[in-house]
Formats: structure tokens, C-alpha cells, sequence
């Protein structure tokens, strides 16, 4: 039996079926535009929350640079419905712990109450300043977002690790292994790097600390562990953390002590710098995960890229939460949450997107320059489903069914992932 002949037959109710088609029963979808009405460049007489003839004009007091990020909150598109959590944490807006020598900003379920699954620590170190030896109960991942971090490690078995880590590259250590993280003297503004935690509960001043440690042990048991019988070895230890402090730079061929354990066998850095981008029609990606990074077994990620009128395509990922970070650019992306539940959020450099698992979403490009940002997920391996590609490998009879599609729609529907549309 052809297509033509399927859709003609479930037009006609049957005797022990009396349902019509959907699309005989429910209107059709607008095709009316429903694009941003400004963006942060517009004038502030701009923001208004009223769309065709829905809404009206502000008359009390307003926040305009909020409303100026934010269009598809101050004035929906009418394609969003319902409720959704709010997908959207600037970390403009976390409280920032100033040190002597850098600073720390993290965001959290307190602060993104949707975000359960990963929690995040945007980090400053000054050219030589240390985040002092710690380790913690989740993993964490990092991304070197400006300058070289120099981190150290010891696992269970004494094995240790030494390595410096660039802007784009990766470090990852599993839970309990305690680091260290310094500053080189590549950039002389030291470096900024991103950290990720599998746990949205998780907060950065949990960690534990080496010096929060031993100012909380006894001076008589300090100096019997060690085996020291000058009293005076340990007088000097802080009596508090240092959390974050300045030393010098170090060496550009700094070596871990020789362990007679040997070092490390898996690498806890990725240079995902040098990994050469999948080219796509509207941008690029690079993906890395445990089949390319062994040790990195709690976090998966894709670095993106969007070019100007293009979008990461219609898809959703079937098991893991998705925690966003936008490095530059601007962008739109759409949450939809089942149950006719949809709402659209704005994107710029600097600011945290979640999607719980398996929401439907996209990610436009809604500015003039390339849009880049991150994808992280709470999982050893990285996976999506395309739309495109599901209804492309679907019976065309079926697409027909749903959606109303000719046949010169439904060939060009791709049998291969987009990944980024131009």
C-alpha cells in the first residue's frame, strides 16, 4: 500500500474507531514569527512586555537592563506555554569570595534550584597564587577558560601527577583524590578556569582543606604522625584555611617529586585545545567524553559553536541533565518540558543554562557574532537524538500523519545527525 493511500485510509473513521486525524480536530500550528522584539543593543525605550495584542505597557518602576537580556521573558514569544523551571543563572549574580590573590563565585541548587544534577565555581588565580591542596566528595571538572593552571595530584596507590593546563583544555579528578591548583607565569594576569561538580548540591566551601585540616588536629598528634621530634617543626601552620593565597610562580619545568610508586597511568588532563573541531553547515563541535578522556568517567561535554543565523539543532539528550556555560556571543534557547510546557530563555557570555533530562530544546545564534558555549552532562559517554534525524528514519507514512509534510519536505529531512544548522 502506498503513503498516499495510508494517510487517505485513517482519514475515514472506521466502525470501531471513530477518532479523525488530529489535524481535523485541533488548529493548526501559527507560522506567525516569534523572534526577539530587541536585544541588549536596542535604546531602553525598547523593552516592553506586550507582543501583537497580548500585554501592556510597564507603569511602575522596571529594571530595563534585565529586560534588555531578557526578551523572550519580558515579552514570550507565543509559542511558549506553562511552566518551566528558570533555566537561566547569570554568574554575574553569585556571591563572589574575595581572597588575596584571586577570587571564587560558584552557583549551586541554591541559587539555580533546577540545576540538581552538576554545580559550578567560576575561579581567578593571580600569576603565581594557589588554591591550596584540597580534595572533595564529587569529581570535578574543569575548563581553562584564560591563562595556564599548573595542578598536582596523588591518587590511592601514591602515584602522582604534575601538568600545566591551557586556555580550552581539560583537567579531571575523581572524588576524594586530592590537588592542587596554581597559577603559572604564562599570562601575566595568571588564569580563570571553570570547575564542574556531579552534584547541583554540591558548594565550594565543603571542600576539605589541608590547612582547615591540621588547624583542627592536636599539635602532639600532628608531630606524631610525621615522626618529628623537633617541637617547633609544625609552630607556623595556619590556624585557619587559606583557601585561595599568592606564592611565586612556578617553574616552567616544575617536576613532581619521584615516587616510587610511579606516576599516575591516566593522564587528568585533556588538551581539548588541540583537538581539531567536527566542521558543520552553521558552526562546529568538539566532543569529549571517557572514550576520548579515560579518566574523566562522571563528565561528558561538547564544546559549540553557532554562527550568526544558525542554531544547534532540535534535540533532547534521553538520560542526563544538560548544564550550559556560554563563553561568548549571544543566544535563544526554547525548554520544552512536556505536558505543553515550554519557555524561552536569553543567553549571554557568562551565563549558566540547565535542561533537565530528556526536555526538548534548541540553541540559536540571535546575535552577529559567533555564538560558543559549552555542554556538560553528569555521564561517562555524550549522547543526543536528533529531531531531524528521528523523523527522517521514521516511515514517511507516519511523519505524514503527524505533521502534514509533502514528500519534498520529508527527502530532505536528514538521515544523519545536523548537529548545527546554517
Amino acid at each position: 500500500m502506498s503513503s498516499t493511500s495510508i494517510t487517505e485510509s485513517v482519514a475515514i473513521p472506521s466502525s470501531t474507531d471513530s477518532a479523525a486525524l488530529s489535524v481535523t480536530t485541533v488548529p493548526f500550528a501559527s507560522t506567525d514569527p516569534n523572534e526577539p522584539l530587541w536585544n541588549i543593543d536596542s535604546p531602553d525605550s525598547a523593552p516592553s512586555p506586550i507582543r501583537g495584542s497580548l500585554g501592556a505597557s510597564i507603569m511602575g518602576p522596571d529594571n530595563i537592563p534585565i529586560d534588555l537580556e531578557n526578551p523572550d521573558l519580558f515579552a514570550p514569544p507565543t509559542s511558549d506555554n506553562g511552566d518551566t523551571g528558570n533555566s537561566k543563572w547569570p554568574f554575574a549574580l553569585s556571591h563572589n569570595r574575595l581572597q588575596t590573590g584571586g577570587w571564587a563565585r560558584q552557583e549551586n541548587i541554591e541559587v539555580m534550584p533546577i540545576a540538581t544534577a552538576m554545580a559550578s565555581v567560576d575561579m581567578r588565580l593571580e600569576a603565581g597564587a594557589i588554591r591550596e591542596l584540597h580534595w572533595h566528595k564529587t569529581s570535578e571538572w574543569a575548563y581553562v577558560l584564560k591563562g595556564t593552571s599548573q595542578i598536582t595530584a596523588v591518587d590511592t596507590e601514591g602515584r602522582n601527577f604534575i601538568a600545566n593546563v591551557r586556555a580550552g583544555d581539560l583537567w579531571f579528578f575523581p572524588p576524594g583524590i586530592p590537588h592542587s591548583i596554581q597559577a603559572t607565569g604564562d599570562d601575566p594576569d595568571g588564569t580563570e578556569f571553570l570547575l564542574i561538580f556531579d552534584d547541583g548540591a554540591f558548594s565550594e566551601d565543603s571542600t576539605f582543606l589541608l590547612t582547615d585540616w591540621l588547624a583542627h588536629v592536636p599539635a602532639e598528634v600532628i608531630s606524631k604522625n610525621f615522626q618529628v621530634n623537633n617541637s617547633e617543626a609544625f609552630a607556623h601552620i595556619p590556624d585557619k584555611e587559606l583557601y585561595i593565597f599568592p606564592s611565586t610562580v612556578p617553574p616552567d619545568d616544575q617536576q613532581a617529586p619521584v615516587s616510587p610508586q610511579g606516576t599516575i597511568p591516566q593522564s587528568y588532563m585533556f588538551p581539548l585545545s588541540t583537538v581539531n573541531a567536527t566542521q558543520l553547515s552553521g558552526g562546529s563541535v568538539k566532543i569529549v567524553d571517557s572514550t576520548t578522556f579515560p579518566i574523566s568517567t562522571t563528565i561528558a561535554a561538547a564544546e559549540v559553536t553557532v554562527e550568526p543565523g544558525a542554531m544547534r539543532e532540535l534535540h533532547w539528550h534521553p538520560t542526563m541533565d544538560e548544564w550550559s556555560f556560554f563563553l561568548e556571543g549571544t543566544g535563544r534557547v526554547t525548554v520544552f518540558a512536556s505536558q505543553s510546557n515550554a519557555r524561552t530563555f536569553n543567553y549571554q557570555a557568562g551565563d549558566i543554562g540547565y535542561v533537565p533530562t530528556a526536555m526538548g530544546h534548541y540553541v540559536e545564534n540571535t546575535g552577529n557574532t559567533t555564538l560558543r558555549f559549552l555542554e556538560i552532562f553528569n555521564s561517562d559517554r555524550f549522547q543526543d537524538i536528533s529531531l531531524n534525524q528521528w523523523l527522517a528514519l521514521t516511515p514517511p507514512s507516519l511523519v505524514k500523519a503527524h505533521l502534514n509534510l509533502d514528500d519534498e519536505t520529508i527527502a530532505q529531512l536528514s538521515k544523519t545527525k545536523p548537529t548545527v544548522i546554517g
